[in-house]
């Protein structure tokens, strides 16, 4: 009988010992049938599935296990979904198998899966509607499993009927609503990025944009001839596009000023402000300030990351660089400044609120919706607040 190449590895005993073999090379997990092994062995599969070397295997109905049916949702998908999705899907995995992993997939029952909600209740690290939605990416990868004829459509719909948690459930917490970030709060912090990333904030807060349609931007999307004042930006993809459709953000001449250097030279297809640019930016700052000579293993090592730089990083920012970038640029900016002077923590996705609490503020509610994209004033009211902002665009100039 052939060899299943695709199969999990199984939790063996060899004498007192619990093992698994994978690609030649035993694994030893504890005593056999000890807590310690069993926990040591759902640890390895869990391991096996984040490095995605195992698809799933073709196998009857019912025959297949909570942890195979998690491994094959986990390589069919790799490609198929959005980066941060994908690492949400692993999360909620990690979860399913630690109970369930060696369940068949057909007595997963809602019990079941209430088990696993609770679990990330005592967690105590996920909000409400976090953990809502991961016990909803785990009922998709049973309907996937459907589809892939391994799970009974039955088993699907008895999960489907688990009401969410609702506010103010025992052991839930909901945090807080975003607030928006002030001005001067930004205007000290840009000092301190690089500036690519400097671009892209004053470009988001100005045009009211979500971090998404800032940092998936390409050269391409870029109109610049339709208006002789404006230009006009249309994302590919949005949050809202269900529901509005297509979207289209005009640019002025301030955020024209902004942009215009990074369209230089580039494809159409190619990023507007891409990490690799802010690298090099910051490699020339550091270069500048440097008091040594530099040594020709430095040299050769900079010869290397020209030749491929797309080894090194990639062409896009995601939402977690972003994020990140102006987070060092806070620390950066704390580790210098006075005690009574240091910045508050902000995130980039608090400038699309103080872009829509200014023109609000300045112009009006139905100028600020018509700004943000809403579909309704209500959800505008959301993103507004008492807080009083400035106009960034002589800054900006």
């Amino acid at each position: 009988m052939p060899k299943l190449k695709n199969q999990l590895p199984k939790n063996c005993r060899d004498r007192n010992q619990a093992i698994s073999w994978h690609k030649g090379t035993r694994t030893y997990h504890g005593v056999w049938n000890s807590p310690e092994a069993v926990r040591n062995y759902k640890r390895f599969i869990t391991n096996l599935m984040e490095n995605r070397l195992l698809p799933l295997q073709d196998s009857k109905t019912g025959d297949t296990l909570v942890s195979e049916l998690a491994a094959g949702f986990l390589g069919y998908f790799e490609t198929r979904l959005d980066k941060t999705e994908f690492q949400h899907c692993k999360r909620a995995i990690g979860y399913l198998i630690e109970i369930h992993g060696e369940l068949a997939v057909n007595e997963f029952s809602p019990k079941k899966l209430k088990v696993c909600r609770n679990q990330m209740v005592k967690a105590g690290t996920l909000c409400r509607s976090q953990i809502n939605k991961h016990i909803g990416r785990i009922i998709r990868i049973f309907a996937w499993g459907v589809e892939e004829e391994v799970v009974e459509p039955k088993t699907v719909a008895a999960l489907r009927e688990v009401k969410a948690l609702r506010e103010g459930e025992q052991g839930t917490f909901d945090n807080l609503p975003r607030e928006d970030v002030p001005d001067e709060v930004v205007l000290r912090t840009l000092p301190f990025l690089s500036p690519t990333v400097r671009a892209m904030v004053l470009i988001q807060r100005l045009a009211g944009m979500r971090p998404s349609e800032v940092f998936r931007m390409t050269v391409g999307d870029v109109d610049q001839t339709r208006d002789p004042e404006f230009w006009y930006y249309t994302p590919p993809s949005h949050k809202t596009k269900k529901h509005i459709g297509k979207k289209e953000i005009p640019l002025s001449k301030w955020e024209q000023e902004l942009v215009a250097p990074y369209l230089i030279n580039k494809k159409p297809s190619e990023a507007v402000f891409s990490p690799r640019q802010a690298v090099l930016e910051r490699r020339e700052r550091e270069r500048a300030e440097r008091k040594t000579k530099i040594s020709p293993s430095q040299q050769a090592r900079d010869w290397r990351r020209v030749e491929k730089p797309a080894d090194r990083m990639g062409e896009f920012y995601d939402r977690s660089s972003y994020w990140r970038a102006i987070q060092y640029g806070i620390l950066k900016a704390n580790r210098e400044l006075p005690d009574g002077e240091k910045i508050p923590h902000w995130t980039p996705y608090q400038l699309r609120h103080a872009a829509g609490t200014a023109v609000e503020k300045t112009e009006g509610l139905d100028k600020a919706q018509a700004l943000l994209g809403h579909r309704t004033a209500n959800i505008t009211k959301r993103y507004v607040s008492g807080c009083v902002h400035f106009q960034l665009r002589d800054w900006a100039r």
